[in-house]
């Protein structure tokens, strides 16, 4: 199939949920039908606020997302998640335990809630993360969430991929040293201390606060403000909105044009990385040929790059 059907496309545009649906299966399996579509998605330019959910295993990040989703929805925005999920090294699989937490809102036609696997990508996004992204906001979402896979300290991915990226940390485990140690501060625009009734919470508040201040910085940089919340009661939610919507006022016109264009060079370094490691495979004794010694590694990128 090379192209979609007239209706989709027709249907698609029109905003149905059913047609979006179907275009993101196309464009997670790759298929050329959906490149249509995408043209179609990326004609519109800048539309949604697009907010990466990044942080450690057990922070709260899905429970935050599904209150996010309700204090927007209060707001009257529609609002697209697209929760990448950990998938299986061996089968492929993966959980989709995003879509069961946000069960309450599969009614409501102004939420969009969609799961991906990783399809074991380090930084947490999978190669097709940013056709889907653009899909969801040519849907004509106000608001598209993208909560990222926890694995702590390869998770930098989201940064290129979204216009703001939440960092959520929680007062116990020592989130707010790993925050330091790995560097994901530095890719953090907002940071949300969950789970803020914990003993600690404002300690944890401050350490973040200082850490931020000691690199060099002048009146023109922007540091992360740090917001309390307790995603499971709702509290806190509505402060780390104002903080994302005060941070896209920071970017401007020219900051979320950098941001897309960082995206996009993303997307194309992804597709490119993908094709490669899909034709080493299909080179089935290349791998072989470099551990038997009869080839170097060098050599044998040489090849797959067709350098002479």
């Amino acid at each position: 199939m090379t192209a979609p059907a007239p209706d989709l496309a027709a249907r698609y545009q029109s905003g149905d949920l059913r047609a979006l649906a179907r275009a993101v299966t196309l464009a997670e399996a790759g298929l050329p039908a959906a490149r249509p579509l995408l043209k179609l998605a990326r004609a519109g330019g800048i539309r949604s606020v697009v907010l990466g959910i990044t942080g450690s295993p057990g922070s709260g990040k899905s429970t935050l997302t599904d209150a996010l989703i309700a204090a927007l929805r209060g707001r009257g925005q529609r609002v697209a998640v697209l929760a990448v999920d950990p998938s299986s090294p061996y089968s492929g699989g993966a959980i989709l335990g995003d879509r069961i937490r946000m069960l309450r809102h599969h009614a409501d036609a102004g939420v969009f809630v969609r799961s991906l696997a990783s399809r074991g990508a380090l930084g947490g996004l999978s190669a097709r993360t940013m056709a889907v992204l653009a899909l969801l906001e040519g849907g004509g979402f106000d608001w598209i969430i993208l909560e990222t896979v926890g694995v702590g300290q390869s998770e930098v991915d989201v940064a290129a991929a979204c216009d703001h990226t939440l960092l959520v940390v929680t007062p116990a485990g020592g989130d707010g040293v790993q925050a330091f140690k790995a560097g994901i501060m530095e890719i953090a625009d907002v940071i949300a201390v969950n789970k803020s009734d914990l003993p600690g919470a404002s300690r944890t508040v401050r350490e973040l606060t200082s850490a931020q201040a000691l690199g060099w910085h002048d009146e023109h940089t922007w540091l992360a403000p740090v917001r309390k919340t307790i995603a499971s009661k709702g509290e806190g939610v509505d402060s780390v909105i104002e903080a994302v919507l005060k941070h896209r006022a920071h970017l401007g016109e020219a900051g979320l044009q950098e941001r897309r264009r960082l995206r996009a060079e993303f997307e194309v370094r992804s597709l490119v990385q993908e094709r490669l490691l899909r034709r080493a495979r299909e080179v089935g004794d290349l791998y072989a040929r470099v551990a038997r010694g009869e080839l170097d590694a060098e050599a044998a990128a040489d090849e797959l790059l067709g350098d002479s």
